[in-house]
């Protein structure tokens, strides 16, 4: 009897092992470098949308910054915790992507307090993280991003972003908090 029950467990233990060998590993955990190429490519992106802007009009911008907003955002997913710098009430937080696009290039009736953040002549975008925090398919970042105007002056703001992959394995931004530095 013993030997039958041992034969039968090796026998599991093989067929087991033959079929991890064989398995399809899908992992969607997050690097360190998958998170800072997102946040340089979300600076890239506001950069080329200003450029945009002042080369081809609102218009152009708009189409890009669409495209950038469905490319690099998780609304496809549901709600994104987006509460952008220079928002105020009734529509501080922007869940939808009609929000975050009137955010970046205004011009929406329904948010009319909107100018376009991404249209104000952008020259560099800087990240200067706090820290990273990479938990399997999930990222959140804490730090500064400095923002350079076409005169120089450089405004910073204190940013918070939570990065998750879909299913597609595409990093997607779930979370961005912005806020202007506190000033004494």
């Amino acid at each position: 009897m013993k030997f039958k029950t041992f034969v039968g467990v090796s026998a599991l233990a093989l067929l087991s092992s033959q079929a991890v060998a064989s398995a399809v590993v899908v992992n969607q955990g997050l690097s360190e470098q998958e998170v800072l190429a997102a946040q340089r490519g979300w600076c890239s992106a506001l950069v080329e949308i200003s450029k945009t802007h002042e080369e081809k009009g609102q218009a152009a911008a708009k189409s890009l910054a669409k495209n950038v907003i469905d490319s690099a955002y998780g609304y496809q997913m549901g709600a994104v915790l987006f509460k952008p710098t220079l928002t105020v009430k009734p529509q501080t937080f922007r869940p939808t992507s009609e929000g975050a696009l009137s955010y970046f290039v205004g011009g929406d009736p329904n948010f009319p307090s909107d100018s376009g953040f991404a249209l104000k002549g952008w020259q560099k975008c800087e990240i200067d993280n706090n820290a990273v925090f990479i938990a399997g398919d999930s990222a959140s970042t804490i730090g500064k991003v400095h923002f350079t105007a076409e005169d120089g002056s450089v405004t910073s703001v204190d940013k918070t972003w939570g990065f998750v992959k879909d299913d597609a394995g595409d990093l997607r931004i779930v979370l961005h908090h912005s806020s202007l530095e506190y000033q004494n």
